[in-house]
């Protein structure tokens, strides 16, 4: 589906306070910008931030920074997260595939990927965001306890996810292939996507990976 451009939205996105717009000069110190040393969890293609919102809201005492790559969607966050009084919250327009440019080692507690792009064509595996390569980039950044928690209706996709973290020398736990019938249901967080395909019947499935 192509995405459609919003007038003014790389303006807006530039301009407002929410955004950080130096994201590599925070590198190894992301608790200056929130000012304390409580866990960051990062949610990757967060779209238009319900999800990370709604978590940012359930749990004060975490901060949380949504990583989106287009300004058209991350405007639609911003426009939600105007509506808030959240200090626990930041966004960044930026590419996933650079990540280890902005977080230094063990930065990160947790890393969510929603509903990611399932690049389709076998050439293009590499730009998962659950291949083995991605997986070496949030290894770097993660600490030593962190973990990734996955989300996805498109089996294929999550299928391959699950040997992709094998491949990578992680493991896996709480693995379900219809996570809204499954013993992990409760304190579910939906996504708009999350909420679309479920009432459409698709069962959604989850896992979550970690180091060793």
């Amino acid at each position: 589906m192509r995405l459609r451009n919003i007038r003014g939205s790389r303006e807006v996105v530039a301009a407002h306070d929410y955004v950080v717009h130096e994201p590599e000069q925070l590198k190894g110190k992301w608790h200056t910008l929130f000012g304390n040393d409580r866990e960051i969890h990062v949610e990757i293609g967060m779209g238009k931030g319900r999800f990370i919102m709604e978590l940012a809201k359930m749990n004060p005492h975490i901060n949380y920074i949504g990583i989106e790559k287009y300004s058209s969607v991350l405007l639609r966050a911003l426009e939600k997260r105007d509506e808030t009084e959240l200090s626990n919250l930041y966004f960044i327009r930026f590419d996933a595939e650079y990540l280890n440019d902005i977080f230094g080692p063990e930065e990160l507690s947790r890393v969510y990927l929603n509903f990611s792009d399932p690049w389709p064509k076998d050439r293009h595996a590499k730009r998962r965001l659950t291949s083995k390569e991605f997986l070496g980039r949030y290894d770097k950044c993660l600490k030593k306890e962190g973990e990734v928690i996955f989300k996805t209706d498109n089996r294929p996709l999550f299928e391959f996810s699950l040997e992709e973290v094998k491949l990578a020398g992680w493991e896996l736990r709480e693995v379900t292939f219809d996570l809204h019938h499954s013993e992990y249901a409760e304190g579910n967080v939906m996504t708009e996507y999350e909420e679309r395909f479920s009432a459409l019947g698709n069962p959604i499935h989850r896992l979550v990976a970690y180091r060793k």
